[in-house]
C-alpha cells in the first residue's frame, strides 16, 4: 500500500528539515514525500535515500488549499497529512496501515505528543493542552489514549484513503483552522465511513510557547469552534466546548453580584478557591517554573477560549469565507 505524505508549509526552515529527516527514517517500505511551499526552493540538501521527494509550489494559500493541490500529484493509495512543525514516530505508517485493512475505515489518526526537546515554554503549552481541565475528554489528542472511533481528529496527524479524499473533493473549504473538522464530518456523515484513533499512530508536535503564541492559537481555535457550533453542529454542538465561556460569564457576573450580596460573595469566593485548587493540582510539576507557567497558562487559556468562543458563536461569517 503506497502512501503519499503531504506537508503544507510556507518555506524551508528548521522544523521542516527535522520533519523530512524523521520521515526518511520511517519503518515502511513504500512512501513518497510531497512538500507544498509558497514558492519553490533548492532541494539539494535533502538526503532522500531513494525515497521520492516532490516540491510543489502552491502560492500563498492556506494549508487546506495546499493539500488539495498536493492531491493532484500524489501517487499513494493513502494520503498522510503531517504539519511541518511535527515529526512522526518511526512506526507511524506501519501502524496506520493496519487500521486500513478494515474497508469501512476512511481515515486514521493518533496523538500529537509534545517532544521532550521542546523549550520550557513549549513544554508548558503541551502540559496545558494535555490537562483534563483544558481538553476534557479530548486529552487523547495530546497524550496516547485507548484506541477508539472518532468523528473529529486534527490534520497534524491524519491519514485518509485517496479515493475518499477525491470523492469529497479534498478539504474543499477556505476555513483554517477547522478544515479538518469539516473533512472528518464529511467522512463520517456524508460517506458513512469510520475514523479510527490509534495511539500507536504517533507524531511529535512542537508547541507554540506560552503565553502570546499559545494564546493566539487558542483564540483562533475557539473562534472557529464557536462558529462551527452553528455551521457543523453534528460534531461541534457539545457542552464541553461551552464550558470555558460559561466559566468566563460566571466569573464576571459572579464578581458583580458578590459586590452587592454578602451571602453570594462567600459562595463566589469558595468557587474561585476550588477552581484555583483544581488548576494547582493539574499543574503540579517538579520543575517550579514549569508549574508556574502551566498554572497561569491554564487560567489564561480558559479565559481566552471562553471569550473567543462567544465571538465565534455570534459571528455571522468568518473573514476567510
Amino acid at each position: 500500500m503506497t502512501i503519499s505524505i503531504l506537508i503544507a508549509v510556507k518555506t524551508w526552515q528548521k522544523n521542516l528539515e527535522n520533519c523530512v529527516a524523521k520521515c526518511l527514517e520511517l519503518d515502511y517500505p513504500d512512501f513518497e514525500i510531497i512538500i507544498l511551499p509558497d514558492a519553490t526552493f533548492d532541494t539539494k540538501d535533502i538526503l532522500s535515500r531513494n525515497i521520492p521527494i516532490k516540491v510543489i509550489p502552491t502560492g500563498q494559500v492556506n494549508p487546506a488549499d495546499k493539500r488539495d493541490q498536493g492531491l493532484k500529484f500524489a501517487k499513494g493509495e493513502i494520503i498522510a497529512f503531517i504539519d511541518d512543525d511535527a515529526y512522526p514516530d518511526k512506526n507511524w505508517l506501519t501502524c496506520a496501515v493496519e487500521n486500513f485493512k478494515d474497508k469501512e475505515v476512511g481515515a486514521v489518526g493518533g496523538p500529537a505528543v509534545t517532544p521532550e526537546t521542546d523549550s520550557l515554554r513549549q513544554q508548558a503549552s503541551g502540559k496545558i493542552y494535555s490537562s483534563f481541565l483544558v481538553s476534557g475528554n479530548f486529552t487523547y489528542r495530546y497524550i496516547p489514549g485507548p484506541r477508539r472511533k472518532s468523528d473529529d481528529l486534527p490534520s497534524c496527524n491524519l491519514l485518509i484513503r485517496k479515493s475518499v479524499f477525491e470523492n469529497l473533493g479534498g478539504f474543499d473549504t477556505k476555513l483554517w483552522p477547522g478544515e479538518d473538522t469539516k473533512l472528518c464530518l464529511d467522512i463520517v456523515h456524508k460517506l458513512g465511513l469510520k475514523i479510527v484513533y490509534d495511539p500507536q499512530v504517533l507524531v511529535y508536535h512542537h508547541r507554540r510557547p506560552v503565553y502570546k503564541s499559545h494564546l493566539k492559537q487558542i483564540a483562533n481555535y475557539a473562534l472557529h469552534r464557536g462558529y462551527f457550533v452553528k455551521k457543523y453542529p453534528e460534531t461541534s454542538l457539545k457542552i464541553s466546548y461551552f464550558i470555558p465561556s460559561l466559566f468566563l460569564i460566571g466569573l464576571i457576573f459572579g464578581f458583580v453580584l458578590s459586590v452587592f450580596n454578602l451571602q453570594f460573595r462567600s459562595l463566589y469566593l469558595s468557587s474561585v478557591i476550588l477552581y484555583s485548587f483544581l488548576v494547582f493540582v493539574s499543574s503540579i510539576n517538579k520543575n517550579f517554573m514549569l508549574f508556574l507557567l502551566t498554572f497561569s497558562g491554564i487560567i489564561f487559556t480558559h479565559l481566552t477560549y471562553g471569550m473567543f468562543f462567544i465571538k465565534g458563536l455570534i459571528s455571522g461569517r468568518l473573514k476567510e469565507e
